[in-house]
């Protein structure tokens, strides 16, 4: 106990130099923490994309690449489902609902696509969040659109605004639906997940927007935009489309059912799992990310380092007079350990404090900005891990000043020769 009032004591005499320490640990702390909390948060946005949602059917190709264009709008489907096919497998007892989506067109580099009004009601992300139309409402009408945040964002766009889609991805002044005009009729909150960067229509809208199209070429005979939206049109085909089941247990023999299925070549996925499976491949960088907050930690321990090496000079006498009422050695050494713990366990104090304040003030804006959301919840396990080692390591360069001044005491008497 009268050791570490010694500590206490000789830290306070010291406290402008030690506090400039603290401080720069706690920064490093709170980096580290950040990343940390960040990191682990966008891996979970990230795989809940698209949540309760048990299956993803598209053309037999690969798992990664059937999810990768049916949510994340990125390449193209090998081949499209046959709109009866489609039909038959909605009717399947198993099958709660489903949702068709269809692609193929885009919007002044935003994909377009068609789909029905259940897409944002059966749509979840982020585990159970549901879609939220930010102003407006869905679209009733066969040329309404409803557009994702981004788009409205970056397009400056307003509802009732009137907007040409265009044939394909790449924009062309003869590839554009100049003839058929849709109107905004609603613009998506955000979400933070391609839903912000898409433009939906109903598959009908898709289907009057190609009726007079013959192999990607805009026909002669041109059908004005009122008489298509009189002719009952019907998909032959869509790209892919969403299915939640009434029991998830049948999840699995569903999957092989329709991977089995005899009328065309189909591919059913788990997009839970394949989400997890393209982390794996393309989540690398969060490694790095810890890698360089760890290298800040550990240049904020140097930092606390150096100031106990810089006032070893300064305390010579402090030394010499312990060691001549009896201190043993490792009371020089545990002297310096247990300044190093106020300083490290004083920054680890006041890092997650930080932490929790600025996700506080923060969390609105990134959940805006970014559709990350930060849950403010208690340190995780590994979390607690990090602030241990932080400490750990104060103890550990402690020994270098401690051994020295230990050194130096043994050869200083009470008056240090100048």
């Amino acid at each position: 106990m009268t050791l570490l009032k010694i500590a206490a004591k000789s830290a306070w005499n010291r406290k402008i130099s030690l506090s400039l320490a603290m401080i720069s640990i706690a920064i490093s702390i709170l980096l580290l923490l950040g990343v940390d909390t960040i990191r682990k948060e966008t891996k979970n946005t990230f795989i809940n994309t698209i949540s309760q949602t048990d299956l993803i059917i598209g053309a037999r190709s690969g798992p990664v690449n059937l999810l990768l264009y049916s949510i994340f709008h990125i390449g193209d489907a090998t081949n499209n489902v046959s709109y009866m096919a489609y039909q038959a497998i909605s009717t399947m007892r198993e099958v709660k609902w489903t949702v068709p989506i269809s692609l193929g067109d885009s919007h002044q580099g935003f994909r377009v696509m068609g789909t029905n009004s259940d897409y944002f009601h059966y749509y979840r992300y982020a585990n159970d969040r549901a879609l939220h139309i930010k102003q407006g409402s869905p679209f009733v009408d066969i040329y309404d659109t409803v557009i994702g945040y981004d788009v409205a964002q970056k397009l400056n766009y307003q509802l009732n605004d009137k907007i040409i889609l265009t044939h394909g991805i790449v924009a062309t002044k003869h590839a554009q639906h100049d003839d058929k005009p849709f109107s905004i009729v609603g613009i998506l909150k955000k979400t933070g997940t391609p839903v912000d960067r898409t433009v939906f229509v109903s598959l009908q809208g898709i289907e009057a927007i190609h009726i007079d199209w013959q192999s990607g070429t805009r026909s002669p005979l041109r059908i004005s935009a009122e008489k298509a939206s009189q002719m009952g049109l019907k998909p032959k085909s869509i790209t892919a489309f969403m299915l939640g089941l009434k029991n998830k247990i049948d999840t699995f023999h569903l999957q092989r059912k329709i991977n089995e299925y005899h009328d065309e070549s189909l591919l059913a996925i788990m997009p839970g799992v394949t989400l997890a499976r393209l982390w794996q491949s393309i989540g690398q960088f969060e490694q790095v990310l810890m890698i360089v907050s760890a290298l800040v930690l550990i240049t904020g321990l140097i930092g606390l380092l150096t100031t106990l090496l810089t006032t070893l000079n300064e305390r010579r006498r402090e030394m010499a007079v312990l060691r001549a009422v009896g201190a043993h050695a490792y009371h020089v050494i545990m002297l310096f350990m247990l300044e190093s713990v106020f300083v490290v366990a004083g920054s680890c104090l006041l890092g997650v404090v930080l932490l929790y304040g600025m996700q506080y003030v923060l969390q609105p804006f990134i959940a805006e900005t970014y559709g990350i959301h930060l849950g403010i919840s208690l340190l995780d396990g590994q979390q607690i891990l990090i602030l241990m080692v932080a400490v750990l390591l104060s103890i550990l360069l402690s020994l270098i000043p401690g051994l020295i001044a230990y050194k130096r005491s043994l050869q200083d008497g009470l008056m240090i020769k100048i």
